[in-house]
């Protein structure tokens, strides 16, 4: 009976807007209520759509991803406002600093990487003597080197589902020259980019929300997301804001007793570093106790590593953990290690070729033989990536043609990105209520907010939460597209935002005066 009344009132009203083209305001008002009926239709008949929110799977409803949540969607909206009614707004571009994605924001590729890519892509201009003048002599040997290892010379065919030996075998060359120990190319698995593989460990890792991952505070929530999919249980770990996002043991331990105590089996620790959103690089000292606390907790480290290009201080260094563990006499069996790299980070930047990969080290064979069998389901990860990905570890070198060309592009970015990261970080510093540590990595800054009690009751009011609030509104007056904390997760009680250090250095002027701007503004609107 509802479904027949429901649909001969939905007909009607379709055969109002029919016959009426010229409606008054309010009867257009009325009328854009009719995909509310449609949806009320669907209701009142749930066997009229198979998928609903109540029939999906819960583990996708509670996944979230805030770097492209909320705060986005309105930024798309204002962008097209711009577009079709130009002037309508108080900012004449939207500047998007929510997201690690170098090349949308104007950074150049790297020369020598898309050369070889180019040559790969159509073999056949290698045999034609004007490639001599396109390309360089050292572009041109690594295309052929790396068509060799391909079958059929095809970029557009699969691979071994582990990736191409020989790019394999260039990786664990890099991974080796940069540790200083050996690396087995059989150990390392391509990727879609890092989120494939983090996707393809917690897969292996849960079986139930009884097991647990060990997750920084804040933190990149392709973990949270990831664990919530797989139905897994996020444990969290704080990091130390005041001593600029230190990571302390005792932490690790009071959460690892915590989770124990209501029945959670943790399985692995994730270490971001250099940190997403915090932008610290750990000391070398601290991974040392990271590494002696999971060997004597029997956890997986899972070692987020993306960052390794991007460390912006003299006084800290990268050192990945394989190194450590290795420094310290664990050998291969001694502690379970997953280290994870991308293409889309550091001074390339090459996000949209997804690229990357695992190193899987410390796992039996018969575990090794399960995480094979989860990379053969996907038969392969595409083949410009894996290119990519041993490039990026195998760069030209010393004596090579692009040599120079080459450093002088890697370094001509990281050094630009230092100079955004300090920028930035005093102009944020330099704000009523607003603290930021130090840019040492990464390509982000995560500042702290003291918002007064009435922003906050403000956005209670708004039915949102206060970062959230302010984040809106900062879009709304200035363009700037920033990602609230909460996105990230943050101690109970504070609030921050993430904001990229990428827009290029001329952008640079413009989002310090709109924020500074704004802020002020903000400040005195809500003061209590």
């Amino acid at each position: 009976m509802r479904k027949f009344a429901a649909g001969r009132l939905k007909n009607a009203l379709t055969r109002y807007l029919n016959n009426h083209t010229n409606l008054s305001s309010s009867q257009s008002r009325f009328l854009s209520s009719k995909t509310v009926l449609d949806s009320a239709t669907s209701m009142a008949d749930p066997s009229s759509s198979p998928v609903t929110l109540q029939t999906i799977n819960p583990k996708v409803l509670k996944c979230e991803y805030a770097v492209r949540g909320e705060i986005v969607n309105i930024a798309q909206r204002l962008q097209q406002e711009l577009l079709d009614k130009p002037g309508t707004l108080p900012f004449d571009e939207i500047l998007y600093c929510n997201i690690g994605n170098p090349q949308s924001l104007g950074q150049h590729p790297i020369t020598f990487f898309r050369e070889v890519l180019a040559l790969c892509d159509y073999p056949s201009i290698l045999d034609k003597s004007e490639t001599q003048g396109l390309f360089s002599a050292d572009s041109i040997e690594r295309a052929w080197k790396i068509l060799d290892q391909i079958p059929g010379r095809a970029t557009g065919a699969y691979s071994h589902s582990q990736g191409i030996k020989g790019l394999r075998d260039a990786i664990a060359a890099g991974i080796e020259a940069r540790d200083g120990c050996p690396a087995d190319p059989n150990d390392i698995f391509l990727t879609d980019g890092a989120s494939p593989a983090v996707h393809m460990m917690m897969q292996l890792l849960i079986s139930s929300e009884k097991d647990g991952i060990l997750c920084p505070i804040p933190q990149y929530p392709l973990y949270s997301a990831s664990i919530a999919l797989h139905g897994g249980t996020l444990v969290p770990y704080y990091l130390d804001e005041a001593s600029g996002w230190g990571l302390e043991t005792s932490e690790l331990k009071k959460q690892l007793e915590d989770a124990k105590s209501k029945g959670i089996s943790v399985r692995a620790l994730v270490v971001i570093n250099p940190g997403n959103p915090t932008g610290q690089v750990l000391a070398e000292g601290n991974q040392r106790d990271i590494v002696e606390f999971c060997k004597k907790e029997g956890l997986v480290l899972l070692a987020d590593e993306v960052y390794q290009e991007n460390v912006y201080v003299p006084d800290k260094k990268f050192h990945s953990f394989k190194k450590v563990s290795r420094s310290m006499g664990y050998g291969e069996a001694d502690i379970s290690l997953v280290s994870f790299q991308s293409v889309s980070k550091g001074y390339y930047g090459e996000c949209g070729k997804r690229g990357g990969y695992m190193e899987v080290t410390g796992f039996s064979a018969d575990i090794r033989e399960q995480i094979y069998k989860m990379a053969s389901v996907n038969l392969c990860s595409n083949i410009s990536g894996q290119i990519l990905a041993s490039l990026v570890m195998s760069p030209p070198k010393v004596g090579d043609e692009s040599y120079d060309s080459y450093r002088g592009e890697r370094d001509g970015i990281l050094s630009s990105l230092a100079r955004r990261a300090k920028t930035l970080e005093d102009a944020l510093n330099s704000l009523e209520g607003i603290t930021c540590n130090k840019a040492e990595g990464a390509m982000y800054l995560f500042p702290q907010i003291n918002l007064p009690q009435k922003a906050i009751e403000a956005a209670k009011a708004a039915k949102t939460v206060p970062d959230t609030f302010y984040c809106r509104q900062l879009l709304n007056a200035t363009g700037i597209v920033v990602v609230p904390g909460s996105g990230f997760g943050q101690v109970p009680g504070t609030w921050h935002f993430r904001c990229t250090i990428l827009p290029q250095e001329d952008k640079i002027p413009a989002i310090v005066t709109r924020l500074t701007d704004f802020h002020k503004k903000f400040m005195d609107e809500y003061r209590d």
